[in-house]
């Protein structure tokens, strides 16, 4: 398997509003995306351009969200999650599997559109990891 770059650190917050104000006018972020809701995921997400990644906010659509147990342990928020692109999903999946590494559901669609997979903390020096394929074009 081959590493690639650092995408994203995601970030939960109870509010994308209140985070998004907070990296504007604290952390003088000039690219802030539009926020949307990812059902699927049970989260709203909103991506913050840094000259070498992005920030993703994530607040939960519910109780049912895994942003929301997060949130309960961690009201005020935190680091969720680190996310790894690799050039291929599949080829990773099937590494970390060899490995004995324990994968969190299914590989799905991410909130940048390409193939996503979660593996767990404990098998991740206690970091929740995200790996997604390397967007095209």
């Amino acid at each position: 398997m081959e590493l690639g770059r650092l995408n994203h650190v995601g970030i939960a917050v109870p509010s994308v509003d209140g985070a998004i104000a907070f990296w504007r006018d604290i952390m003088g972020a000039t690219c802030i995306h539009e926020a949307f809701d990812l059902r699927e995921q049970g989260v709203r997400v909103c991506f913050v351009d840094t000259p070498n990644g992005q920030i993703e906010l994530l607040e939960p659509l519910g109780d049912a969200s895994p942003i929301a147990s997060f949130l309960a342990r961690n009201p005020r928020g935190g680091q969720h999650h680190l996310c790894f692109e690799v050039p291929d999903i599949t080829e990773a999946r099937d590494w970390f599997e060899m490995l004995g590494k324990r994968i969190l559901g299914p590989t799905r669609v991410g909130a940048h559109g390409t193939p996503v997979f979660f593996v767990h903390p404990a098998d991740m020096q206690g970091v929740l990891t995200e790996i997604m394929e390397s967007p095209r074009g």
